[in-house]
């Protein structure tokens, strides 16, 4: 994708997103930033494992509440939050289908746990 002018509609993420079991990325990506889409369903489990990079998600809609270390924080149409890269965190008791533009910094999947190669 590289570093030119990109563009992407919310509609056409989310389609993406639910053709591929909630998630889309790359839905944007540049050298230093890539964006993605995630959906979790009312009543869903978040499996996801901590990431090598920070993320911020913004809450388009939905209801629920993240865990982060051992605090929650609630997530609604509108929330910003921060996750630094290694921390452990979770969404939880989703009471309406969450919708979440993902940022990451840099680019998801761009850094390497120390010790292991890119492949």
């Amino acid at each position: 994708m590289g570093d030119s002018f990109q563009a992407a509609e919310l509609t056409d993420a989310v389609a993406q997103a639910r053709a591929a079991d909630g998630y889309a990325g790359e839905v944007l990506r540049s050298d230093l930033l890539s964006v993605g889409l995630y959906l979790l369903p009312a009543g869903g489990a978040d499996d996801q494992s901590p990431h090598n990079e920070d993320e911020v998600y913004y809450a388009v809609s939905g209801r629920a509440k993240l865990r982060v270390g051992d605090e929650d924080h609630p997530v609604q149409a509108g929330t910003l939050l921060f996750v630094p890269a290694l921390a452990v965190h979770f969404f939880h008791d989703i009471e309406e289908e969450l919708v979440l533009v993902v940022f990451w910094a840099p680019p998801e999947k761009s850094v390497q746990p120390k010790g292991l190669s890119r492949s």
